[in-house]
C-alpha cells in the first residue's frame, strides 16, 4: 500500500499533547491504544525524548515541543505557541487532544489559527498556583484564568476529573457549562494493576508522587517520625518523582536529610510501581489538591487500603472507613493516629483492601472512562 492509500485508510487524525512525556504511556496510553484500535492515526507532543521509541512501538508518530512545563518566560511561551501553530498546519489534525496547564493553555490559543480541528481539552488538576494565596501566586493565579478563559473559548468539550474543580471553573467563569464532561480520573488498567498478596509481618506504608510540597510528602515524612517512635518496625517507603524546577519541589539536600535520618525508605522514580504496591500493606497520598491521584487508582485496583485528604480530588476516591480513611490536609498528627490504627488493628488491611478493588472495579476501569471520552468526542 503506498503512502496515500495509507493515508486515506484512517478515519482521521488524532493529536495529542501533554506536559509531561512519560504521562502519554503511563497515564494515557489505554485511550491511545483505544484511538488506534477504532482505526485512527494519532500524533504526540510533549517536551522531552523518554517515551519516543515507547510511541513509535504502538505506531504514535512523535514530536518533542519546546515546552518548560513550570517556566513563566513569556519569550519561550511565544515560541511554544508559533511552534504549535506550525506543527497543526504540518499534521492537519481532525482532533486535538489536550491535558495539564500549559499544553491547554498555548495548544488551544494555536488552534485559534487552525479551524479544522475539534478540539478538546483535559483538566487533571488546578495546579500548584492555585494552594497558595501569596501575592506572586494570586498574580498567577489570575493571569492563568484569564488565558483559560480565552483558550477554552474554542473547544467542543472540557473533561473534568472531579466536582470541586468543576465547581471552581463555573464560579470562576472559565468554561461554559455546556462543555463540561466529568470523568472518573484517568481510570486504571484493571488487568495491569492486579490484586497483589498483602505483605506478612509488620506494616508497611507507602507514598508514591513527585518531590513537591503539594503532594503532602513533608506531613508523611513527620507522620512517619511520630509513629515510628512508638512502633520502630513500621516501615515507610518514598517512591519519588525525579526533581524539576516547579516552585513547590522539594530539594535535593532535603530528600538526603531524610534519607540519613532512617526514617523512610527512599527510592527514585521507576518505569512499573506494581512492585512497590504489591510490597505496601496501605497506601498513603497526603496531597493538598488533585485532579484524581493516578497512584491511589493503582493502589486500590492492587487491593490496597487507602489514607488520603479531605481534598478536591482525593476525597472522590474512597468512602471514609470502607476502603480507608480520609485525612484533613496539612494535619501530620492526624495522618499519624491514623497511620497508627492500621498498626493497632491490622485486620482493617485485607477488609479494606478488597473494598478499594471492588471500587476501582465498578467505578475508575479505564476502559470505562476512556468510552465516555470517546463518546463525547464522538469517535468510532
Amino acid at each position: 500500500m503506498n503512502k496515500n492509500n495509507l493515508v486515506n485508510s484512517y478515519k482521521g487524525t488524532i493529536l495529542i499533547g501533554a506536559g509531561f512525556g512519560g504521562s502519554l504511556i503511563r497515564f494515557r496510553g489505554d485511550l491511545i491504544k483505544s484511538w488506534l484500535k477504532m482505526g485512527y492515526k494519532v500524533t504526540a507532543v510533549a517536551p522531552g525524548r523518554e517515551v519516543e521509541n515507547q510511541l513509535h512501538d504502538l505506531g504514535v508518530d512523535y514530536y518533542c515541543i519546546p515546552l518548560n512545563r513550570t517556566g513563566l518566560n513569556p519569550f519561550k511561551d511565544f515560541i511554544l505557541l508559533i511552534y504549535l501553530v506550525r506543527l497543526y498546519a504540518e499534521i492537519k489534525p481532525d482532533h486535538i487532544f489536550l491535558y495539564t496547564i500549559k499544553p491547554v493553555i498555548f495548544g488551544l490559543l494555536a488552534a485559534f489559527f487552525y479551524r479544522r480541528a475539534q478540539v478538546y481539552a483535559m483538566i487533571t488538576g488546578l495546579g500548584y498556583i492555585f494552594n497558595d494565596s501569596g501575592s506572586m501566586r494570586l498574580f498567577l493565579k489570575q493571569l492563568v484564568i484569564w488565558l483559560y478563559r480565552i483558550a477554552l473559548t474554542g473547544t467542543e468539550k472540557v473533561f473534568f476529573q472531579n466536582p470541586d474543580d468543576i465547581r471552581a471553573f463555573k464560579e470562576l467563569r472559565i468554561v461554559k457549562p455546556g462543555k463540561i464532561v466529568q470523568i472518573n480520573g484517568s481510570g486504571v488498567n484493571l488487568e495491569y494493576f492486579s490484586p497483589a498478596s498483602l505483605p506478612v509481618g509488620q506494616v508497611v506504608f507507602l507514598l508514591i508522587a513527585r518531590l513537591l510540597r503539594e503532594k503532602g510528602i513533608n506531613e508523611y515524612i513527620e507522620a512517619a517520625g511520630i509513629v515510628k517512635a512508638k512502633y520502630p518496625d513500621a516501615r515507610f517507603m518514598l517512591v519519588g518523582w525525579a526533581f524539576d524546577d516547579n516552585p513547590s519541589a522539594i530539594s535535593h539536600q532535603q530528600v538526603e536529610n531524610w534519607r540519613s535520618e532512617n526514617m523512610v525508605e527512599i527510592y527514585s522514580e521507576t518505569a512499573d510501581v506494581r512492585p512497590f504496591i504489591a510490597e505496601s500493606s496501605v497506601y498513603v497520598l497526603p496531597s493538598y489538591r488533585e485532579g484524581t491521584p493516578r497512584t491511589v487508582l493503582e493502589a486500590m485496583a492492587m487491593g490496597r487500603a487507602i489514607i488520603t485528604t479531605d481534598a478536591p480530588g482525593c476525597r472522590e476516591t474512597l468512602i471514609d472507613g470502607i476502603n480507608g480513611f480520609l485525612v484533613p490536609v496539612k494535619d501530620s498528627q492526624t495522618l499519624a493516629k491514623v497511620l497508627e490504627r492500621f498498626i493497632i488493628e491490622p485486620e482493617l488491611i485485607p477488609i479494606m483492601g478488597a473494598k478499594s478493588r471492588k471500587i476501582a472495579e465498578e467505578k475508575y476501569d479505564v476502559h470505562k472512562v476512556n468510552a465516555i471520552i470517546n463518546r463525547a468526542m464522538s469517535l468510532g
